[in-house]
């Protein structure tokens, strides 16, 4: 069996010219050599995989040639590599100076390439200094490093330094191209432009996943073998849930949503995909943006046909979302709702645009087509799981009945009565009977619910009086009979016991603090404050509702004010009470000014 010899070393590049993507720097070290002008300290800076102690080993070799070598002279014993990741102790950095004192016996020049260089301690630092800012004629040390922040300045100004970049997708792309036509491998361009976007920049990192995926689908390199491969979400599902986005159809997007949970793939990964597929889209749609565009030219075809059908406000709104998804994902206690939710949001953008909806506040607004499939008019789930059907009517009377939770007797026997035009019913002789709708009970009941301390209370009970106002039963043909003041009074008693029986203390008390007074069907109350005053209007409609039927006069009303005066010989506060007892006895004060007290 043949000795495999991974991508990466097989083709390492032995001139600078084949080195990929850093040509300014190769440019100007082979200048510098040409021009003699080569400083003896430089400091190779940059991400991994991007060529630096490849740069170095052809920067040694280089500067010992003289034209009478033969091509495959390597100069090894000129040529000294030292890993500061292992060997980063002061007796390390000593042995290296006792080395640089030796000149070389072939060739002009020793290189001393010192790989990891930021792995070195405080004190080999220190103790390399001195050698490093005078060596010998003879010496030229190359540092590199991936973590320049790492290295102290004393030592970075005493060197020269280059700065690698990360390569582009395109020049690894052609590389890797040049690699598979040398290995006669069939490759796709669009295969080898995800291997060139999954290496981030790194050349090697992008011929070892260039191997790793030849050796799972062969010669023939496809795209859907390097994306089941290397576990990349394809970019053809961006485009799906793009149309689908378009279409404001939720149901479906949620959908493709967890069949790419399913797969395997992660939330996070696909947002920020999703956020990318939306900038690509909005490149296309101007000419001079074009080429800030890196996918394959099979891609872009589809990327130019999806930016036609999508508006530019869509995918700047739609990037936003997607960038605020991406910087909430980490701290969100449900990752996935949060992916749904920001995926409701967009599916609602265009709905939101045709509609010019103001209200919406920011908030995603549910298309109509999220019901287009909706066959069943509602839908109740029992404890067992099955799913039972309902009618509406059955519906809208379970919901009333959930809402008077406690229906009388009496509102039973109502509701079998069948209905007449004339609010009451004559037989018999008897006395005409008050008819109570049911939606005035309702209201009557959702009146008792409702605080007075807050503006919305206040708002409600407008709602509610208006409401029971539009329900009332036409006084026309209701009795109006006259009765006297200790009537009036004995009726008002009557209920203040009723109300002491249901336990309503705290109106009882308010009921019972001041007489009624009488003035034609006019009963005047009187209270000390509008607290009382909004309490008792609060059961106003009720005391009303007894008070006419015992009495048997529908032209009673209530008339509830406020008396300053009486209210001002109420003290509430501290001081309130002090000033009054001191009205009282006024030696009050002087007991206080004698030993000091405070109020």
């Amino acid at each position: 069996m043949e000795h495999f010899i991974v991508s990466a070393r097989k083709y390492r590049p032995a001139v600078f010219k084949d080195v990929v993507g850093q040509q300014a720097i190769t440019n100007t070290l082979e200048n510098a050599i040409q021009n003699n002008h080569l400083a003896q300290a430089l400091l190779f800076t940059g991400p991994r995989g991007v060529g630096k102690t490849t740069c170095a080993r052809i920067l040694a070799k280089k500067i010992n040639q003289d034209g009478t070598q033969t091509d495959d002279e390597d100069f090894a014993f000129n040529i000294f590599e030292l890993d500061a990741a292992s060997n980063n102790s002061v007796d390390d950095i000593r042995n290296l100076i006792d080395q640089v004192r030796i000149p070389p016996q072939v060739g002009k020049y020793k290189v001393y390439i010192i790989d990891e260089v930021h792995m070195l301690s405080s004190a080999a630092f220190n103790a390399f200094l001195k050698t490093l800012e005078e060596p010998p004629k003879h010496a030229i040390f190359i540092l590199a490093t991936t973590e320049k922040h790492k290295i102290i300045p004393t030592i970075l100004s005493r060197c020269q330094i280059f700065d690698f970049r990360r390569i582009g997708v395109r020049d690894i792309k052609e590389h890797l191209a040049e690699v598979a036509k040398a290995e006669n491998i069939e490759a796709e361009d669009d295969a080898l432009h995800i291997i060139a976007q999954k290496a981030d920049g790194a050349l090697r990192d992008a011929l070892s996943i260039f191997d790793r995926v030849v050796s799972f689908a062969g010669k023939n390199l496809t795209r859907e073998a390097v994306t089941e491969n290397l576990n990349v979400l394809d970019y053809t599902w961006y485009f799906q849930i793009t149309d689908l986005l378009l279409e404001n159809n939720i149901p479906q997007v949620l959908v493709t949503y967890n069949d790419i949970l399913s797969k395997g793939f992660d939330g996070h990964h696909f947002i920020m995909g999703l956020a990318s597929h939306f900038r690509d889209l909005l490149v296309c749609k101007n000419q001079e943006t074009i080429e800030l565009l890196e996918v394959g030219e099979q891609v872009k075809t589809m990327y130019f046909e999806q930016s036609k059908i999508t508006s530019s406000q869509f995918l700047i709104e739609g990037i936003e979302l997607a960038n605020t998804c991406d910087l909430k994902y980490k701290n969100s206690q449900n990752q996935r709702l949060l992916v749904e939710l920001c995926l409701l949001q967009l599916a609602s953008l265009t709905f939101q645009g045709e509609k010019k909806n103001s209200n919406s506040n920011g908030r995603f607004v549910i298309p109509p087509s999220y019901f287009k499939s909706e066959k069943i008019t509602s839908e109740k789930i029992t404890s067992a799981g099955s799913i039972v059907q309902q009618s509406p009517k059955k519906i809208e009377t379970e919901a009333v009945e959930n809402e008077v939770s406690e229906p009388s007797e009496e509102l039973e026997t109502e509701n079998k009565q069948p209905k007449t035009d004339s609010p009451e019913q004559t037989t018999d002789n008897r006395e005409p009977q008050k008819v109570i709708e049911r939606p005035q009970i309702l209201a009557e009941r959702n009146a008792q619910k409702v605080s007075a301390l807050s503006i919305k209370s206040i708002q409600k009970k407008q709602e509610i009086k208006q409401e029971m106002v539009a329900n009332q039963p036409d006084v026309e043909n209701l009795p109006i009979i006259v009765f006297s003041e200790e009537e009036m009074k004995a009726a008002w008693t009557e209920y203040t016991s009723n109300v002491e029986s249901d336990g309503k203390y705290n109106l009882l008390s308010h009921l019972t603090m001041g007489v009624p007074k009488l003035d034609g069907s006019i009963i005047h109350l009187e209270f000390p404050n509008q607290t009382i005053k909004t309490e008792v209007e609060r059961a106003k409609f009720e005391l009303l509702g007894f008070l006419r039927e015992k009495l048997q006069n529908y032209d009673i009303d209530l008339d509830i004010t406020v008396n300053e005066t009486s209210e001002k010989k109420y003290a509430y506060t501290t001081r309130e009470k002090f000033e009054k007892l001191k009205e009282m006895n006024p030696l009050i004060e002087k007991l206080r000014t004698e030993f000091d007290l405070d109020i």
